[in-house]
């Protein structure tokens, strides 16, 4: 049985747009909108193995790219460590004086912003 691989839907995130246009489609098809080999194959007008080859090299691409870069993991990372912040952000906007919330709040935008340039 040919199963879905989670991680590669999560890689196609990050690396989707170096795919050529007709294998990002079927990515997209298979991992996104939860299509069938046969319904792809039907929209694409080849065959059902047609369209596992081009899923198998894909996935094969996607795994090298993450391999080399590590774009995915170290976005992980990042999002771990901005969690381990906002608990932080959180205590500190509990805290009954201003400055605790004064430093909440830009540690807030902080965090916004270390996400925001990780994308």
């Amino acid at each position: 049985m040919f199963e879905k691989n989670l991680r590669i839907a999560y890689l196609l995130d990050f690396y989707g747009n170096v795919l050529d246009e007709r294998t990002r489609s079927v990515m997209l098809a298979y991992y996104e909108d939860d299509l069938s080999l046969a319904e792809i194959a039907d929209g694409e007008k080849i065959s059902r193995q047609g369209v596992r080859h081009i899923i198998k090299k894909a996935e094969e691409q996607l795994l090298f790219l993450e391999e080399r870069l590590h774009l995915a993991e170290d976005f992980s990372a990042i999002k771990e460590q901005a969690d381990v912040l906002r608990a932080v952000e959180r205590w500190l906007a509990g805290r009954q004086d201003e400055e605790s919330r004064e430093q909440a709040k830009m540690l807030s935008s902080a965090i916004e912003n270390i996400l925001a340039k990780a994308l």
